[in-house]
């Protein structure tokens, strides 16, 4: 890409999303993400606004509320229509943006003010690019297209695009304006607009998205009619509604929590009736298996309601069949779905695809732990059957080798390589710097098998089911043992990133290891020196545990994953620490997260950002094509909130554990309001007493539900 995204601004509304420039531009140029995007297609990849001759110059940007942005701009010395000099900063320029998902519109208001002591008349120029391009061609992964683009046209007072797609869909960008432009040339029109001192006017614009699922000859007579042109938009307090609700005295955890709540809700899609969170903006808006799983279950104390529409659709596109082009597997659960043009004209296989490892384990896990925040088997009784083939999935397709670890062999024609969460073709490798041999058993992927056996098991023990629960449990345990013997790395006290071709080791320190931590695979003897291998310079940044170690060959500070931080996984190894007792350490991880959020626009953590150390720039060091907002990084700070503060539910037992809360020393106060569990809600309130002991109060109980708190306070 031509264009980094890293300051990108972000407004999302259901399945429509824009992304602009600072300034509230796309660039013209090509080889960007910028643009506005539907069903995997990006519908205008070009938009800029120009005075006189000039771009205006950016002042402020803010997309808050999601789906709206306002841009604050002025003007730099430009030509008026009589050949005079305007000075700088003379125009005021107010441009607003709302997306209306359901409508498929963006709404647009420019608010234009002549703040000079001289009247003025000057040409405002609105230029336009619509490609049309499927997401997968953006990205460079695929770039043949059967379609035709027609040439844009001033029909019925709009300014339209249109372009019949090789799927035998007429999609269509229609521009409208209010009011009408002085004048239409090719993609752009011009105003001209003439201001007393200190006047005001407004223009408003509607670029509205169209989809027709049926050949045509001649789009104009498909295009609607009108769009409402008022600008109206949720207030910011609709955008910041979880169910539960979390306050503190820290102004930077306050920030960095609304934040990340905001995306959460800004993440939001449906399909299908059934909500998820949509892995990330612009690459991945869509369903993941694994994104939407893990961003679930870091956001279960706070959206409660979104894990059973997850599990409810994941279900729906469990694999039925064995079919190499997807990598699909009766029970295995998909990788990602797409609907845009590549994948209806069978050019790309996210139809769904299936190459994901972890995704069928993961899908066990939530349920599981959905299951302890509510207290109730409807729905595991509802997913048996997926359940099941999960679990025959896990034994029969997972063990690829036949050697009771799931691994992978990867697809080398037009799927992924690489097939655990870091899929990047050279994110798996050994300590000589040579890729791994498949098949390939990553170390996490077994702590997920192991955790999702263990846990499940107690839901078919409720069910009635204790002989087949005892089974689980025995797998499970044997599984433990056997991982602990073979990817233990005694000199190095940690575990290997995974073992390849052989049952090798790839003898590489990596984070992966700490998300073993998390599924709680690891054995208590190992876990300390674990913990203290991934907190040495070399793995942990100062903003976080990086993807791999700066001591091995492959490391590079800005590979995808070959050294980089990543949120979620920070937030995973944050968890594993507390779950094995170093409460310090995940500590020390948190506020790296955090001082890293101060210095990203909004306070929002990226996907991901490179691995340089703190020591070195005192900034994070952006990665330019990171997604933002993307969904288990914003979800990485709430995670973090409930496992510092040790909320575990018992849900079946009617009762919600404190486990050793503990939060970073600037927080003084804390409070949790409406947190549910089971048929009940608690609101909890956190204060450090004078010795700096933060202690725990009960403020309201509702419903049928106790609260424990157990263990000393860190």
């Amino acid at each position: 890409m031509a264009y980094s995204i890293a300051k990108a601004v972000v407004i999302k509304q259901g399945n429509v999303f824009f992304l602009s420039q600072p300034e509230g531009h796309v660039p013209l140029t090509r080889e960007h993400g910028f643009g506005l995007y539907y069903h995997d297609c990006r519908y205008l990849n070009g938009y800029e606004l120009m005075v006189g001759d000039e771009h205006p110059e950016p002042l402020a940007a803010r997309s808050s509320e999601g789906a709206r942005a306002v841009f604050q701009l002025t003007t730099p010395e430009f030509q008026s229509v009589d050949g005079r000099t305007i000075d700088r900063e003379t125009i005021g320029l107010k441009w607003e943006r709302v997306i209306d998902a359901e409508a498929c519109v963006m709404h647009e208001r420019l608010d234009i003010q002549n703040f000079g002591f001289e009247p003025v008349e000057f040409i405002l120029r609105m230029r336009f690019r619509a490609g049309f391009e499927d997401v997968f061609a953006i990205r460079g992964i695929v770039t043949e297209s059967e379609g035709k683009r027609w040439r844009p046209r001033w029909i019925d007072k709009r300014l339209v695009f249109s372009y019949s797609g090789g799927d035998g869909v007429l999609r269509s960008l229609a521009i409208h304006f209010d009011p009408l432009p002085t004048a239409v040339k090719g993609a752009g029109v011009e105003f001209r607009l003439a201001f007393k001192p200190g006047e005001s006017k407004q223009l408003r614009t509607a670029l509205a998205i169209d989809e027709v699922e049926r050949p045509v000859k001649r789009p104009a007579a498909h295009f609607r009619s009108s769009v409402n042109l008022p600008v109206s938009h949720a207030s910011r307090d609709e955008w910041t509604k979880p169910e539960t609700e979390f306050d503190c005295d820290s102004l930077l955890l306050s920030r960095v929590m609304r934040r990340s709540l905001m995306d959460l809700q800004m993440l939001k899609t449906s399909l299908g009736g059934d909500e998820f969170f949509a892995a990330g903006i612009p690459w991945f808006a869509t369903l993941f298996g694994r994104d939407s799983l893990i961003a679930s279950l870091q956001a279960l104390a706070f959206w409660p309601e979104t894990p059973a529409h997850t599990l409810r659709l994941l279900a729906r596109y469990q694999g039925a069949e064995v079919n190499g082009w997807r990598d699909e597997q009766p029970g295995k659960i998909l990788h990602e779905l797409r609907v845009g043009e590549l994948a209806r004209t069978n050019k790309i296989p996210h139809t769904p695809y299936y190459g994901t490892i972890d995704a069928t384990p993961l899908f066990l896990i939530l349920l599981s732990q959905h299951g302890q925040w509510t207290g109730d088997l409807a729905l595991f009784q509802e997913l048996r059957s997926s359940v099941e083939r999960a679990l025959e999935w896990i034994d029969r397709y997972g063990d690829e080798a036949g050697d009771g670890y799931v691994s992978y062999s990867g697809n080398t024609k037009n799927g992924l390589l690489n097939q655990g969460w870091k899929d990047s073709g050279d994110a798996v490798m050994t300590s000589e710097g040579r890729l791994a041999r498949p098949p390939i058993a990553l170390a996490e992927v077994q702590g997920y098998v192991y955790l999702a056996k263990a846990s499940i098991a107690e839901l078919f023990e409720r069910s009635g089911e204790p002989r087949q629960a005892a089974r689980l449990r025995a797998e499970a345990e044997a599984l433990r043992v056997r991982f602990n013997r073979d990817f233990w790395m005694e000199d190095e006290g940690c575990y290997a990133l995974a073992l390849e071709a052989g049952h090798r080791p790839c003898r590489v320190i990596s984070s992966n290891a700490g998300q073993a931590l998390w599924a709680g695979i690891v054995d208590e003897r190992q876990a300390g020196r674990v913990v203290n291998r991934l907190m040495q310079p070399d793995m942990f940044s100062g903003w976080g545990i990086r993807t791999l170690s700066l001591q091995e060959r492959r490391y590079n500070p800005m590979g995808y994953h070959l050294g980089t931080v990543w949120p979620h996984d920070n937030s995973m190894i944050a968890a594993g620490f507390r779950r094995y007792g170093f409460d310090e350490e995940a500590r020390r991880i948190f506020v790296g997260l955090l001082d890293a959020a101060i210095e990203f626009e909004d306070h929002r953590l990226p996907e991901l950002f490179t691995g340089f150390a703190r020591s070195e720039y005192g900034v994070p060091v952006r990665y330019p094509v990171a997604c933002h907002p993307q969904a288990w990084a914003a979800a990485s700070v709430p995670y973090l909130v409930q496992i510092s503060l040790g909320l575990t539910p018992k849900a079946f037992e009617k009762r919600l554990e404190i486990v050793r809360p503990c939060l970073p020393d600037f927080v003084r106060r804390a409070e949790i309001r409406r947190l549910r569990v089971g048929k009940g809600s608690v609101d909890l309130r956190f204060e450090r007493n004078r010795d700096g002991v933060l202690e725990t109060y009960v403020s309201r109980v509702a419903g049928d539900l106790s609260v424990d708190i157990l263990n000393s306070p860190a």
